[in-house]
């Protein structure tokens, strides 16, 4: 084989496997198709093997990026957990009521949930692997930063709750304690949503509204 033959051959091959050429977007797919697996089977029963059938390509592809189906969790984990806070962060900052801020909060909680479902039922696993201690002294070091980032995020919650408290919107008795109520509720989403195939923004509008009424209703203090 010639050698321009063979470049060309080495180079089809990689954009195949995903390397070099549009790395971040070959990245991205791997991650899409580890948290549709996660989703579907869990993290004990998901393997690279399931990974790679549900991207429709080799085990190659996907240990070019991960050596681990334990990195795809993480970093599936780490990348939802950096785009809500950055959804999030804005709103809970606002300088809108405390009230107005937690209605828009939820929703959209309730909006991520449903345009990024698989990614969001992996952080609810990512939870339930960091309490069931099964992991080794490297991989809790990575799990305590991702639920330090949940703490964050959970954080901003209390704090717009707290200062519905003290401007007599809320009726919370432990701002943290509510905190967790609300977010078990949008959490929950994860759980018992399943998007049907001619469902419409307008429904998911409609969802999400509900949500963030009913939050609103569990917090807010007596007329």
């Amino acid at each position: 084989m010639a050698a321009g033959t063979r470049t060309r051959a080495r180079a089809g091959s990689a954009e195949r496997d995903g390397a070099p050429h549009g790395a971040d977007e070959n990245r991205a797919e791997v991650l899409r198709a580890a948290a549709i697996a996660f989703m579907a089977h869990g993290y004990a029963a998901t393997s690279i093997d399931t990974v790679a059938d549900a991207l429709g390509a080799t085990k190659g592809r996907v240990y070019y990026y991960y050596r681990s189906k334990t990195d795809l969790f993480f970093d599936i984990h780490r990348q939802a957990m950096t785009m809500n806070l950055s959804v999030m962060r804005p709103l809970a900052s606002s300088a809108r009521p405390p009230r107005d801020r937690l209605v828009a909060m939820a929703r959209a909680h309730a909006t991520l949930v449903m345009d990024h479902l698989p990614t969001q039922r992996v952080l609810n696993q990512g939870v339930e692997l960091h309490l069931s201690g099964r992991t080794t002294a490297p991989q809790r070091d990575v799990l305590d930063e991702l639920m330090a980032m949940r703490s964050q995020f959970e954080r901003l919650y209390v704090d717009v709750l707290a200062e519905g408290v003290a401007s007599g919107d809320f009726r919370v008795l432990d701002p943290r304690l509510g905190a967790k109520s609300v977010l078990g509720a949008l959490n929950w989403m994860t759980v018992w949503y399943s998007p049907r195939p001619d469902e419409s923004p307008e429904t998911r509008d409609r969802i999400a509204d509900e949500l963030a009424t009913f939050v609103l209703h569990a917090v807010q203090a007596a007329l």
